[in-house]
């Protein structure tokens, strides 16, 4: 590489001396720093550097490209609209059961795709070093499945399910002597027939633990308290953890006629990139839901998360198995469904064995949850506290509350009592217009008027206005 030696003149532009190789050039090389900087950009990088400079030129170039491409599939749009849907809907049930709502549609959206896009960013680089197969039509097919599944089942709107389906139908066509005839006339087949399973368990297995890493520093954030009804009959008070982030993946795939400068790395997959690649645009959807009586909604995070992980690490290192050798593509396929029902029925069976959390106790009354940006939130109160005495009176019910509660109304003094039983000392004047109850929702007691049903819902089910599953304390019949 060139070295460059600075020196002046009198009234002259500054100059630079330039030497190759050691030896010094005449002073017919002297250029001034304005033509220095037309020089080929070779003359001042070694070609190593050269090379990297030109795949991280190619990568952009069809990185933008392949944005173009997210922002023109509809299947991008129809994730994010179920996303508004969602927390349309959770507001909704919101206003029913507590008269306020504790989280804002607009807030919520932009805060999800944001996260989507910083996810999908952070996966579609670590996809780079697999080299995944996949095709365009193979995504259609994967969103047709989802779109028909979500419809059974809203937690089915999970990539999982779909390439788990797409994978045993494979392996099935497999078995199917003279296939070739029955894909002539179902041309579908031939999607199912030529996609790259072991890639695709591979995206699900990176989209989960991402999942994972969402779901550990956002879960708690998301989660929506529930009156819901005991196994006694009894009305308890809940917590739904629910989330869906749409994430746009930039995925590595071989195309002919596409990029043909080499990569400095190898793919493990050992995809065959010689003649083009591209970057591929495929926006999928991740999400999860939870629900929990008996753990703080941290906590259930946490648990949920490290579930998460545990899925995402078993499905990786299967579907690797199954890119080199064959025989295993059944099992990654069947895990990719079976595995994810079996989280959540683990995860129900250690709340059905777990005591209620949210109840009121002699030692006061639970908090279930406070309203944002109300005095209660301002004070520091938070789930899972008991609210204890108020001005001076010891707190067993709601009646107790709002007896101790009247006797001072331009002032607030508090005892609550947290998680480990410790005693906090709150204080805080009274406005005109300060929420209920200092914006504290407590946890239910037996004349709550409505909870929440505990069933499977269809997509349908799930969105329209009507509030399907809110049922009346004393009621079966849907509200």
């Amino acid at each position: 590489m060139g070295k460059f030696k600075s020196k002046s003149g009198n009234n002259k532009d500054q100059i630079l001396e330039i030497r190759q190789d050691g030896q010094e050039l005449g002073s017919n090389s002297r250029i001034s720093v304005g033509r220095l900087l037309r020089l080929p950009s070779y003359f001042f990088f070694n070609k190593e550097t050269q090379i990297r400079m030109d795949v991280l030129i190619q990568l952009l170039d069809r990185l933008l490209q392949a944005v173009g491409q997210l922002f023109a599939n509809p299947f991008y749009y129809i994730g994010i609209l179920f996303i508004v849907l969602h927390y349309r809907k959770q507001i909704q049930m919101e206003r029913k059961l507590f008269h306020t709502r504790l989280h804002s549609l607009l807030n919520e959206t932009w805060r999800t795709v944001l996260w989507g896009w910083l996810g999908g960013i952070s996966a579609s680089v670590l996809m780079l070093f697999v080299g995944v197969n996949i095709q365009a039509s193979t995504i259609i097919l994967l969103w047709v499945l989802s779109i028909i599944l979500v419809m059974m089942r809203v937690r089915f709107f999970c990539l999982a399910y779909a390439v788990g389906i797409l994978g045993i139908a494979q392996v099935i066509l497999s078995w199917i002597p003279n296939v070739t005839s029955l894909q002539e006339a179902i041309p579908v087949l031939d999607i199912v027939v030529g996609a790259d399973i072991p890639s695709l368990l591979v995206i699900v297995a990176i989209l989960h633990l991402l999942e994972g890493t969402l779901v550990g520093f956002q879960g708690a954030r998301m989660a929506t308290p529930l009156f819901l009804e005991g196994r006694r009959g009894q009305i308890i008070g809940g917590q739904q953890l629910q989330g869906f982030w749409p994430v746009p993946l930039f995925l590595l795939v071989p195309m002919t006629g596409g990029s043909i400068q080499g990569l400095p790395w190898d793919t493990l997959f050992g995809s065959n990139l010689a003649s083009g690649w591209t970057l591929l645009a495929f926006p999928a959807m991740i999400g999860f839901t939870e629900l929990t009586i008996s753990k703080l909604p941290r906590k259930q995070a946490r648990f949920s998360a490290s579930l998460l992980y545990l899925y995402g690490i078993i499905l990786l290192v299967t579907a690797i198995a199954a890119h080199f050798w064959s025989p295993i593509l059944l099992v990654g396929a069947v895990l990719s469904i079976a595995l994810h029902e079996g989280l959540i029925r683990y995860n129900q069976w250690v709340e059905d064995k777990l005591v209620p959390f949210y109840v009121h106790s002699q030692r006061g009354l639970m908090v279930l949850s406070v309203v944002p940006n109300s005095p209660a939130h301002e004070l520091g109160i938070q789930t899972g506290e008991l609210i204890h005495k108020v001005n001076g009176h010891k707190i067993k019910t709601k009646t107790d509350l709002h007896i101790a509660m009247g006797l001072n109304s331009a002032f607030c003094r508090l005892e609550v009592l947290n998680e480990q039983g410790e005693v906090r000392f709150l204080q805080r004047a009274i406005y005109s217009g300060d929420h209920h109850q200092l914006g504290i929702i407590l946890a239910p007691d037996q004349d709550a008027l409505y909870f929440l049903e505990q069933r499977p819902l269809h997509l349908f089910s799930y969105l329209r206005n009507k509030l399907t599953g809110l049922l009346s304390n004393n009621s079966t019949k849907s509200m």
